[in-house]
């Protein structure tokens, strides 16, 4: 039981908290009417997205019982039956676009997008440099998307290229230690990571920590963000974002540890205190004021 459940890879599901963002931004996450509808897509997107977990393991077997970490996996370690395995992938896909027919037919589509999507990028498209991390990226965006859908809220260009530009950076970061790797043991557990190599990723990374910092600095003083949030003290928040990526670069660039941008997420101190202290940050200026009214 316990390697099925690591084959759904359920750390993984914090990534679809993106579904929560356009919510938290309008200032109506903890609304009960917006909540439920939220855990919903939450609960049908993790259940999708485990779907596609299984398939990629049930794929990469050969490829992950050369890799240090990968092949600690259930199917590469051959804890857990690829028959199995297969047969949980097809009830996870049934289970997740059940619950998608709870809510808006936009959420349906969008939900199947990203599958197909999936389904594609584990098959072979991400063997394609520079194509890989796109997909990656897109994967997060439409999360971001199907929160607005569920709760009918526009999203911001802003957030949009936020979400966007934030997940491109994470997944650059994560092939950063495809390509360190791959020159240590001359192996390469990706086919794309040849079309890779340190200054280009080294490069990208520091060019999109920049653009991200500067976006979400012009989200904060965007007259439209401002009104909307009914504060011009937004901006005050951006020290965090820099604090995180700063730390972020660090993990990366000094500690030569970027694999798992999710195991950063859970286990590193600094970045769990950032991500609390501009949540904190943005209740202060954009929640509290609300709830004394």
């Amino acid at each position: 039981m316990t390697a099925y459940l690591k084959l759904i890879r359920p750390h993984q599901w914090v990534k679809n908290l993106f579904i929560f963002v356009p919510a938290f931004f309008a200032h109506n996450l903890f609304d009960v009417n917006t909540l439920i509808p939220l855990i919903l897509g939450f609960v049908s997107f993790s259940a999708v997205a485990s779907s596609i977990y299984i398939l990629n393991d049930y794929k990469d077997i050969a490829t992950d019982k050369l890799h240090p970490e990968k092949r600690k996996r259930p199917l590469a370690s051959g804890l857990a039956s690829p028959s199995i395995a297969l047969t949980l992938m097809v009830v996870l896909v049934f289970f997740g676009f059940g619950v998608s027919s709870m809510l808006p037919r936009m959420f349906s589509f969008i939900l199947l997008l990203y599958f197909i999507l999936n389904i594609g990028y584990s098959l072979g498209l991400k063997n394609i440099s520079i194509l890989d991390v796109l997909i990656v990226a897109f994967g997060f965006l439409l999360r971001a998307v199907s929160g607005g859908i569920v709760i009918s809220i526009a999203i911001s260009q802003w957030l949009i290229i936020m979400v966007f530009l934030l997940a491109i950076f994470l997944a650059i970061a994560k092939r950063r230690d495809d390509v360190k790797m791959y020159l240590l043991s001359g192996k390469s557990m990706r086919k794309s990571i040849a079309e890779y190599n340190l200054e280009f990723v080294n490069t990208s990374l520091s060019m999109l920590c920049g653009v991200i910092i500067v976006a979400y600095l012009m989200y904060t003083l965007s007259p439209d963000v401002q009104t909307r949030m009914n504060s011009d003290n937004i901006y005050l928040t951006t020290i965090f974002v820099i604090a995180g990526m700063l730390r972020y670069l660090q993990i990366t660039f000094v500690e030569n540890n970027s694999g798992s941008p999710t195991k950063i997420l859970y286990s590193d101190k600094f970045i769990i205190f950032t991500i609390l202290f501009w949540l904190l940050s943005f209740y202060i200026i954009i929640y509290l004021p609300h709830y004394i009214k």
